[in-house]
């Protein structure tokens, strides 16, 4: 991995609990619960639906989004939204689900379909075996020609209980966390700026079939024989600037009134600003032992690297 991350010499303090991912253990980084510092809402207060309206159920802070024969689900937040901090609890579909993809994201293609920004985290089913994998991603001014992609295994078994997926944006940088455990940052600085995102995105939540490419350009289709696929969405969080026109509304984050700022402003904030160094530590932990693919590293797919990348 050639991208140079602020770095820290720290030592890890770890939590006692073992957690197995293909047959290894792994004691877990300790880390603050971001997650634990903002509000929860309820699924209709946040979103409205997307598409696949049959297929989406919901109750209060709980929607369970199903793939199917006859369509896929998906969610859109009601606000778009200028830099903040976006969470929720998923638990993915038991059993085989090669070519399923379950998505938490933020992108604005409908307002921009020529130049979109775009940041993902994609949990794709797995082919042959039940495993899911992380897959993050960033796109900006719709440069979809260069994948940034950067994949990881989990270190828990996805499906049986919920997890956190959280996207933190700012204008300093973009942060990738499963369970309050940064895996990956996207620093807009350098060579980095001009792939960052700048434009208001909505934030998505969806379950689709991914057959084409989730699994080796569609080698591992969704098999319907084992549908329905249930992906569950739990405790959404967003805190961030919302936006309407351009211009900023409510008294979220990004209302400034005078006075100072609350470090724990997700946009504005000192505490969302860099990492900590048990957050470094911990992102170091989850590059080290889970990440299998990082877009960087790929030279037969770039014979030029992007720029971020040197």
């Amino acid at each position: 991995m050639k991208i140079m991350w602020e770095t820290a010499v720290v030592f890890c303090l770890c939590s006692l609990s073992l957690v197995s991912s293909h047959s290894r253990k792994f004691t877990t980084p300790n880390v603050t619960r971001l997650t634990d510092q903002f509000t929860k809402i309820t699924i209709e207060n946040g979103f409205v639906r997307r598409f696949g309206a049959h297929n989406i159920q919901v109750n209060g802070s709980l929607a369970k989004l199903t793939l199917d024969k006859s369509s896929g689900a998906g969610l859109v937040s009601k606000n778009k939204y200028h830099y903040g901090f976006f969470s929720a609890r998923l638990k993915l579909p038991a059993g085989f689900a090669s070519g399923v993809v379950v998505a938490f994201y933020l992108s604005n293609a409908e307002s921009y379909p020529k130049n979109h920004d775009e940041i993902d985290i994609e949990l794709l089913g797995r082919s042959r075996r039940d495993d899911w994998t992380i897959q993050t991603n960033v796109y900006a001014n719709g440069s979809t020609r260069t994948g940034r992609e950067e994949k990881f295994y989990f270190w828990f078994d996805p499906t049986q209980a919920f997890h956190d997926y959280t996207l933190i944006w700012n204008s300093h940088h973009t942060v990738f966390l499963v369970d309050n455990i940064p895996v990956r940052q996207f620093p807009n600085r350098g060579a980095f700026t001009s792939a960052y995102p700048s434009k208001p995105m909505s934030l998505y939540v969806t379950v689709w079939d991914g057959s084409e490419w989730a699994t080796k350009g569609g080698k591992y289709p969704v098999n319907y024989k084992y549908a329905p696929f249930v992906a569950s969405v739990a405790d959404v969080e967003l805190s961030g600037c919302s936006v309407y026109n351009g211009s900023s509304i409510g008294s979220g984050p990004c209302t400034k009134s005078g006075g100072s700022i609350s470090s724990l402003d997700p946009v504005d904030g000192q505490d969302f600003a860099t990492l900590s160094k048990n957050q470094i530590n911990a992102m170091d932990w989850a590059r080290r032992k889970l990440m299998f693919y990082s877009y960087c590293s790929d030279k037969s797919r770039y014979k030029v690297m992007p720029a971020e990348c040197n």
